[in-house]
């Protein structure tokens, strides 16, 4: 498949295809799927918003040893919010007593700060210099976009609105991703206490094609050629696909959720907060749908990652995937079990 790729920074990377397998923080984007994602044409990227300076820099490592094209550096924009009141937490801890009783867990003690210190991040990705640098959740700081620029490192920003595609243009980034509703994962709104927009990709494509000037990379229910080319043509200039990779050979993807994921190629998902306080879609587990009517027990982002990561961890251990985020887009259809430069192959073959 034949696709034009913008001069302006895909070309400039030396892609062979107009394609970003996504960052999925977690686990399932390993050194592994990272590095075998760019030898193969496409850009790996790495799901850095849980893993400190130090394991950013690891990781990295790891991928140069493994190929020397290029790759890109994801992380979350913080938000931070104040200490969480005690009398949250205690509804907290009691609308999931009795899944840690199950899972053989004690009471938690949830204490800030909630999430990975975003700067000493940065720090580690100036000083890699990874090809690109993307982020989700808002705008990076003024500060942060010109040193990324001092040092070189091209910048992707991620967009649920036209609103937001223009904020980030006037940022100054390098291309735009548009997560349409259907996309797994986080959604990448800016506002985390705000409703979903819930705009799909073809509609939000059309609002932006013409009014960003930037490249634009469409994320969303993208599974097939078809569908990679449906985007192209709607005028992206490439693809960034997740959900597709889940179950390649090298993803980090653990066991319970890769069972879930090939038990149906028909994946029910939808959107919720019960994870991590923010609203991301999945398959439908136990632990979404029992605490999705629990909102009164569901803290903000991202004090609620904090809090359910032992039982998330727990539920894995235990081969389990009731307590598991099990992230996934839209897409329908068998997933790839084979090596991801195989699926790469074999989606742009035509």
């Amino acid at each position: 498949m034949s696709a034009p790729v913008d001069s302006n920074l895909f070309q400039r990377l030396g892609l062979k295809h107009p394609l970003i397998v996504a960052p999925m923080a977690g686990g399932p984007s390993s050194v592994e799927l990272v590095a075998a994602a760019s030898s193969a044409g496409a850009l790996g990227a790495m799901g850095g918003a849980y893993s400190n300076a130090a394991a950013i820099e690891a990781f990295a490592v790891q991928v140069r040893q493994r190929t020397d094209k290029p790759f890109s550096i994801n992380l979350f924009i913080p938000h931070s919010i104040p200490e969480v009141a005690s009398d949250r937490v205690d509804r907290a801890v009691e609308a999931t007593a009795r899944y840690r009783q199950e899972l053989e867990l004690p009471s938690p003690q949830l204490e800030a700060p909630y999430e990975e210190d975003f700067d000493a991040q940065f720090e580690a990705v100036l000083g890699l210099r990874p090809a690109c640098f993307s982020f989700v959740f808002g705008l990076l700081p003024a500060e942060h976009v010109r040193a990324a620029k001092k040092a070189g490192i091209p910048l992707i920003g991620t967009a649920t609105t036209l609103d937001e595609a223009r904020a980030l243009e006037e940022s100054g980034v390098d291309a735009v991703t548009l997560q349409g509703f259907e996309a797994g994962g986080h959604r990448g709104i800016f506002d985390a206490r705000a409703a979903d927009p819930e705009i799909g990709l073809r509609d939000l494509l059309a609002q932006c094609v013409g009014t960003i000037r930037v490249p634009l990379i469409a994320a969303g229910g993208i599974m097939t050629a078809g569908g990679i080319r449906a985007a192209l043509q709607a005028g992206a200039q490439a693809v960034q696909m997740g959900t597709a990779f889940l179950a390649c050979a090298e993803a980090g993807t653990s066991a319970p959720y890769r069972r879930k994921l090939l038990e149906t190629p028909e994946r029910r998902t939808r959107t919720t907060r019960a994870f991590s306080g923010r609203f991301a879609r999945g398959i439908e587990n136990r632990f979404m749908d029992e605490m999705d009517g629990k909102p009164e027990g569901i803290l903000p982002f991202p004090a609620q990652n904090k809090f359910t990561r032992d039982m998330r961890g727990a539920s894995t251990a235990k081969g389990s995937p009731d307590f598991l985020s099990l992230w996934s887009g839209t897409g329908r259809g068998e997933l790839w079990q084979g090596s991801a430069a195989a699926l790469i192959d074999r989606l742009f073959a035509e």
